[in-house]
């Protein structure tokens, strides 16, 4: 039979009978560091089914000599990160918002959770990047209506503006001047408002606006335009207009001013939250 086998004249090696195309199949031998290498995986495998969770079973799975669970481990890591989290919360409570500010790794942790707090619950009026929209303030510029140190920041965001629940609230209402100033004279003032903040305007209009301006107000905005934080008047010499910066918007929020609302998050929100939250948006760059 021996006879019989085919042997490559090339290599003098038996064939193993296998051919495809007219090329034969060389039967030679596994090298041993393979075979042992092989036959050591398979006892590998075997006791690791019998010291781990290997097989299913119709609810769980069998447990292993060594009771080890990837499932065990996740809870026991969450357990321990959620126990840390709870310490880091329960410090930033206690500590005041300039010692928040002082402590690199606690001022760390409470970015952290204002910006995931703010992604939650601000970032649908004030954008995902706090950049803002019409209406709704720019949390990333220098401008800031109630004051941008981390203080006031906190106070706005802890009590809201104009919330009807919350007590102390920040309250400033412009009057309707629609019924104070008559058309030419709102179309007047609108002009030299728009003159502040060196927006095109016919000098004529302006001119005239510049008394109704002083009269009417200048004792919230400022003399120059340059709003105040004591009132919430924002300012009108610079270029940033929530309600936009056209003679006729201007014209139209001197007639009927709307007026935006924030929530209070201090009875949402917990005051750790909310001091996460007031560190987080100190943090965006605006802050004073």
């Amino acid at each position: 039979m021996n006879d019989d086998k085919h042997v490559d004249e090339a290599t003098g090696v038996e064939t193993t009978g296998h051919e495809w195309d007219g090329i034969r199949e060389l039967n030679n031998p596994l090298p041993r560091w393979w075979l042992w290498t092989f036959y050591g995986t398979i006892v590998w495998a075997f006791g690791y089914m019998i010291l781990y969770p290997a097989w299913p079973l119709i609810t769980s799975a069998t447990p292993g000599l060594l009771g080890y669970s990837s499932r065990g481990e996740l809870n026991q890591d969450l357990a321990e990160a959620d126990q840390e989290r709870a310490e880091m919360t329960q410090a930033v409570r206690a500590a005041s918002l300039t010692e928040i500010l002082a402590d690199e790794k606690l001022r760390t942790f409470a970015v952290a959770g204002g910006k995931a707090a703010y992604s939650i619950n601000c970032s649908q009026c004030h954008g995902s990047g706090a950049q803002g929209a019409a209406g709704y303030p720019n949390l990333n510029d220098d401008a800031w209506v109630w004051g941008g140190d981390i203080e006031s920041i906190y106070q706005t965001i802890a009590h809201g503006v104009r919330d009807k629940i919350d007590p102390e609230t920040r309250l400033s209402e412009m009057p309707t001047f629609g019924g104070m100033l008559s058309p030419i004279e709102v179309a007047q003032t609108a002009a030299y408002v728009r003159s502040l903040s060196g927006l095109e305007s016919d000098p004529e209009k302006a001119a005239a606006g510049e008394p109704l301006f002083a009269d009417n107000c200048a004792a919230c905005h400022g003399p120059g335009g340059e709003g105040g934080h004591e009132v919430g008047a924002p300012s009108l010499a610079d270029a940033i207009w929530l309600y936009g910066s056209s003679e006729a918007e201007i014209a139209q929020q001197i007639q009927a001013p709307k007026h935006g609302v924030m929530p209070a998050w201090t009875h949402r929100l917990g005051e750790a939250t909310v001091k996460k939250l007031a560190v987080f948006v100190h943090s965006l760059g605006g802050g004073e």
